[in-house]
């Protein structure tokens, strides 16, 4: 017998607005002497703490200028803004999975909006 968690809601974050969610439980938490912090917790923080670069507000426009481009989807938005990725082949990677291939100025256009994030 096999139980299953019933998914609720799901939201996407970028790495910036993850590490303010996961700043905020942490000074939770020591506030708490009686509570320790898991390791699953602490590498998270450790994770965010290194690759967030933007801050939250920057991190909200860049995804929303991702969205105005035309094949940029929620999803693969949120991944670009989170990876950063700085060349074609790092892009196509991204896109690997679709069911469709970017013309290299499409590439060029989302790699423009990395630039003036990176």
């Amino acid at each position: 017998m096999t139980i299953f968690k019933e998914k609720v809601d799901e939201e996407y974050l970028t790495v910036a607005e993850t590490k303010a969610v996961l700043e905020e439980l942490e000074r939770e938490r020591a506030a708490d002497e009686d509570r320790e912090m898991r390791y699953e917790l602490a590498r998270a923080i450790e994770h965010v703490n290194r690759f967030a670069v933007l801050d939250p507000e920057e991190s909200r426009e860049f995804v929303a200028e991702l969205r105005e481009l035309d094949k940029v989807d929620e999803p693969t938005a949120y991944k670009i803004a989170n990876l950063r990725p700085m060349d074609r082949d790092e892009l196509r990677s991204i896109y690997a999975q679709e069911r469709f291939t970017l013309s290299g100025d499409e590439l060029d256009a989302i790699l423009e909006v990395v630039a003036k994030y990176a």
